[in-house]
């Protein structure tokens, strides 16, 4: 599988040049010839928490538009980063994920809302899982501050997933958590993690992306160069997925009657 990371700057509460900017994005992503095109979280209004009554996208409608039509136009499947969605008026942080041909095949909204960075305040937290197939391959994703939640993840990843996908705007002020986090859940579920955070300055904090791929022995394959807006790729071999699990059994080895 080859995927294409899109770590960029996000316009703080501009989200019509912010949908412009992606659509850039992912035309050039488009010449890599990707299978899959990662987005990073928020990216239609940044952390504008205290507008989102005049900048949310309403139902996601004009998200899913852009992402679906793409999807579709290009054949290609898309991992659409998150959004500020307005929904039964309240506001959420979702990801929209789409298959080759358009079609919507999750959409997820934050479980775990960041209380440093306010999101408590200002967004409902969702409540359901986010698990996919992308071309056959098993698949999950999270968004940012999921990943300090492992419980969580392997709740994601025990039906068999071989992917995690995680965006974020994670701050360069903890970017090595970032990166421990995320190899740490890459080995403890024996699964390719891709990671996507923004570059770029919001009004309280420098975002310096460390954008990855992380092989399921906890390896990096990928790394975005740092503060560098730009589209990232490599490719996978999912078959190493079934070769870790195979020597290392740990999902037959658990015992989840214990784990409460």
């Amino acid at each position: 599988m080859r995927i294409s990371l899109i770590q960029m700057d996000i316009l703080h509460g501009q989200p019509e040049q912010n949908c412009d900017r992606v659509l850039d994005f992912l035309e050039k992503a488009m010449l890599e010839s990707p299978d899959v095109i990662v987005l990073p979280e928020m990216w239609n209004t940044g952390y504008a928490l205290s507008d989102l009554a005049e900048l949310a996208d309403t139902d996601g409608q004009k998200t899913q538009k852009l992402l679906s039509q793409f999807a579709q136009k290009h054949e290609v499947a898309i991992v659409g980063g998150s959004v500020a969605v307005a929904k039964d008026n309240q506001f959420f942080n979702t990801t929209y994920v789409y298959d080759r041909t358009g079609k919507l095949l999750v959409d997820y909204s934050k479980v775990h809302l960041f209380g440093l960075m306010a999101e408590d305040c200002f967004l409902a937290a969702g409540h359901k899982k986010s698990q996919f197939e992308l071309d056959g391959v098993k698949a999950a994703s999270a968004i940012c501050y999921d990943i300090r939640f492992p419980e969580w993840l392997r709740t994601l990843m025990s039906a068999g997933a071989q992917l995690l996908f995680v965006v974020a705007q994670w701050p360069e002020s903890r970017i090595q958590q970032w990166e421990i986090l995320l190899r740490a859940r890459a080995v403890e579920n024996q699964a390719f993690v891709v990671a996507v955070n923004r570059v770029g300055d919001g009004p309280d904090d420098h975002f310096n992306g460390h954008s990855m791929i992380i092989d399921p022995l906890g390896n990096i394959i990928l790394q975005a160069r740092d503060d560098e807006e730009g589209v990232f790729t490599a490719n996978i071999d999912l078959s190493q997925t079934a070769a870790v699990r195979g020597s290392i059994p740990v999902f037959e080895d658990r015992r989840p009657e214990l784990y409460h």
